[in-house]
């Protein structure tokens, strides 16, 4: 006898599954497990029962009857303020959060150090925890990342460090072409003395920004030694900017390599008396919320992060699937054209 507490419904059970439709409960077990020894109309029918009644399976015996835990792995290898505190990976977040809905795998989140992963996410990513990983912001010393889809299926959010020497699944953008396009579009303003804030060293997008910025300096015939680095952080942009400024007060443009490091670039050029965009034109990139939350809004190159999210989830679902998919996805950029430039 089943208890039911007064203005509480008791779940659905396979028993009850199995009684709508007419059939024995080991039938409605193979159906719920996606098995294909079941005839399409036997199929049916459980299936209409299950909407019927709302039945929603027990994602612990399903685990244990396909050898799956339903769980994927977003890793993130960054420390918790620059996870939480740029816009960026909210959209990433999001895109993958909206590309699993339809699946019935849940999302962990695993913050790792930038430098290389702990004993315990090691142990954790190896130990049959999960199904498979996206590793979001991958950098120089990640080795353990890019060899651990010999172990579970992995997409990578932007193209690994080093991918020659790998073979690893990833969506990316081109980093390199969309710099050149910002640098391209201050030349065409007329700009002469274009600065540039780099990102990390240690990340392969920040290398391919930079040398975009390179190419099309040279490619204009313009010097190309103007740059200072930052860390894809605020504070970093400003104090970036602060160095230019001693290096070439007569800078009158800059690309910075994400926006937020902008927003720091942009506040420093205020607090030197510099106007934006007259004396000096700024070009982010990312065209997060960080671009118009700021004390101006910030042309930037728009890359389509929470679709690139999406397209990881995407592409790991096939990938669990046995599906087959192509390794690598890059997305398209444009320019946004806002106050600063």
């Amino acid at each position: 006898m089943t208890l039911e507490l007064p203005g509480r419904r008791v779940a659905p059970t396979l028993e009850a599954v199995a009684a709508e439709a007419g059939v024995s409960r080991s039938t409605v077990s193979r159906v719920v497990n996606g098995s294909t020894q079941v005839r399409p109309d036997v199929t049916t029918a459980v299936n209409a029962a299950i909407d019927r009644l709302n039945y929603i399976p027990n994602r612990a015996a399903r685990s244990l009857a396909n050898r799956q835990t339903m769980a994927i792995a977003l890793v993130v290898p960054e420390d918790t303020s620059r996870f939480f505190g740029d816009p960026f990976f909210a959209q990433i977040v999001q895109g993958i959060t909206q590309g699993l809905e339809d699946s019935d795998y849940v999302l962990n989140l695993q913050l790792a150090s930038p430098s290389a992963p702990s004993a315990k996410t090691i142990r954790y990513l190896l130990g049959g925890n999960v199904d498979g990983a996206i590793v979001v912001s991958h950098h120089s010393g990640d080795d353990f990342f890019t060899t651990l889809d010999a172990t579970i299926p992995v997409v990578f959010g932007g193209r690994p460090f080093l991918p020659e020497l790998h073979t690893n699944n990833y969506v990316d953008v081109d980093n390199a072409a969309g710099a050149a396009m910002a640098t391209r579009y201050l030349v065409d303003l007329g700009r002469t003395r274009i600065a540039t804030i780099d990102g990390p060293a240690n990340m392969q997008a920040a290398i391919d920004r930079s040398e975009g910025w390179q190419g099309a300096m040279r490619a204009a015939g313009m010097r190309d030694d103007l740059r200072a680095q930052g860390d894809f952080t605020r504070a970093s942009g400003a104090s970036a900017m602060k160095k230019l400024l001693e290096l070439a007060p007569e800078l009158d443009a800059v690309f910075v390599a994400s926006d937020l490091m902008a927003t720091g670039a942009i506040s420093t050029l205020r607090e030197q008396g510099r106007r934006v965009p007259e004396d000096v034109a700024v070009v982010g990139f990312d065209d997060s919320s960080a671009a118009t939350s700021g004390e101006i809004n910030i042309t930037t190159v728009h890359q389509p992060s929470r679709e690139m999210g999406a397209e990881m989830a995407r592409m790991l679902l096939a990938l669990l699937r046995g599906e087959p998919t192509e390794r690598e996805r890059v997305m398209p950029t444009r320019m946004v054209i806002r106050d600063s430039a």
